[in-house]
């Protein structure tokens, strides 16, 4: 394995999350001041993830048949033009800058399924009893992406007005593509083993026919729902439990404080903790304990309040809000989620053949996005039915699906090694 590629693999995700978390923040803001109504906004929002849905396994199916490197050109340079259209969509008013906005959002959410292509150019160079740990480096690039971008975003439209933003993302992935060009070396030269064509509702259903595959992308959907569901709820909870002014954006910014805080925590858990916790334990055992970290530290949040004794004054005070209490159960709600990606995803590489493995990292890429379509809108209306029960809804799930997870994951052999790396 050449350290240059993997490099080059984790800035590609990495940049493509930074233009991502720069331009997030902003569309509520952008849509609103071109008098959207909220259901428009929403609409804005979850194109992203819809497009992420539609197309990752046609990305992963055609990496296996081109190769990783041409689909990683092509894909980062439609994510440049997305954001340039992003930007030049922010100077222009009413319908007109609304859908702008919006087709610059499906062609970024179009582009941005290239992750599918990262996650099999890693198992390509990578031998299988080390695919986890590398797995989590792409989930460190997320959370370091979702770390930096909205300060980078922040920053930008200070300097460069509203339209910066956008091309400061275009021009960082545009760098990304020039480096890509240069450095990046192919990983897989199809044509060795036929790849079968299939089309999408048939490549789900060859996918999931798996059974052990299948049920890994199951719980790769259920764990994502969940997290989807608390990161949409976390800032209106915030806001009521602490008593945040809403005209002064304390909610706001607090909710970016306590997002950046879970994203480092996820890197630093990803990037380091990943690899000695897979050797020691196996990716089955992994996956469940963090689904129950996941749920027992979620189910508590929404009864941590400004006013009850979960939280010492001493330790921090943003906003004039103290949560000592608030910061543990995040901590340990970030380490959960951070430590289930990396292992589902590895022994879904090791369960497939090497010649397939774009298309079905696609299929699984497709079902998270899936989820982060269902579970904001599923969280919303738990949300307005009591604050409490998109948290304590989600921890269930969570607790249920590792309890699945132990008893057909961890009570029979998973076959490490089902496929060889390429040379490189």
């Amino acid at each position: 394995m050449r350290k240059p590629s993997l490099l080059v693999i984790f800035l590609t995700v990495f940049i493509d999350l930074i233009g991502f978390g720069i331009v997030l923040p902003l569309l509520p803001i952008y849509s609103r001041n071109f008098e959207a109504q909220g259901i428009t906004i929403g609409a804005i929002m979850a194109s992203y993830s819809v497009m992420q849905f539609l197309f990752a396994p046609f990305w992963g199916r055609l990496s296996d048949r081109i190769g990783r490197k041409p689909v990683l050109l092509v894909s980062t340079a439609g994510a440049a033009i997305s954001y340039a259209v992003f930007a030049l969509g922010s100077a222009e008013r009413g319908a007109t800058g609304l859908v702008i906005l919006l087709g610059s959002r499906l062609l970024a959410g179009i582009c941005g399924a290239n992750i599918t292509v990262a996650q099999a150019y890693i198992a390509d160079i990578t031998e299988p009893q080390e695919r986890s740990r590398r797995m989590g480096l792409i989930g460190m690039a997320f959370g370091l992406g979702f770390v930096f971008g909205p300060g980078i975003g922040g920053v930008s439209i200070k300097l460069f007005g509203v339209a910066g933003p956008g091309w400061v993302a275009a021009s960082l992935c545009a760098a990304n593509f020039f480096l890509t060009l240069v450095i990046l070396g192919e990983s897989w030269q199809p044509g060795a083993t036929p790849v079968t064509a299939r089309p999408q509702l048939a490549q789900w259903g060859h996918t999931l026919a798996q059974p052990k595959i299948g049920l890994l992308i199951g719980v790769f959907f259920l764990a994502t729902f969940c997290f989807a569901s608390f990161e949409t709820t976390l800032g209106l909870l915030i806001s009521e439990n602490f008593r945040l002014d809403t005209e002064r954006l304390q909610d706001a910014t607090t909710s970016g404080y306590l997002f950046a805080y879970c994203g480092i925590v996820g890197a630093l858990v990803q990037g380091g903790l990943i690899g000695r916790l897979v050797r020691k334990m196996g990716e089955p055992k992994l996956i469940v304990i963090s689904l129950v970290i996941f749920g027992m530290s979620l189910a508590p949040l929404p009864f941590i309040k400004g006013d009850t004794p979960l939280h010492w004054r001493v330790l921090i005070n943003p906003g004039g809000v103290p949560w000592l209490g608030l910061l543990l159960f995040l901590g340990l709600l970030s380490i959960g989620s951070s430590l289930t990606r990396p292992p589902i995803f590895g022994l879904i590489s090791n369960l497939t053949p090497a010649h397939e493995q774009g298309a079905t990292l696609g299929v699984a890429q497709s079902a998270g996005s899936l989820a982060r379509i269902i579970g904001p809108v599923a969280a919303g209306a738990f949300y307005q039915f009591r604050p409490a029960a998109p948290y304590v809804f989600s921890a269930i799930v969570s607790l249920v699906t590792a309890f699945v997870a132990w008893q057909y994951l961890c009570r029979a052999p998973i076959p490490i090694g089902a496929s060889a790396p390429a040379e490189n």
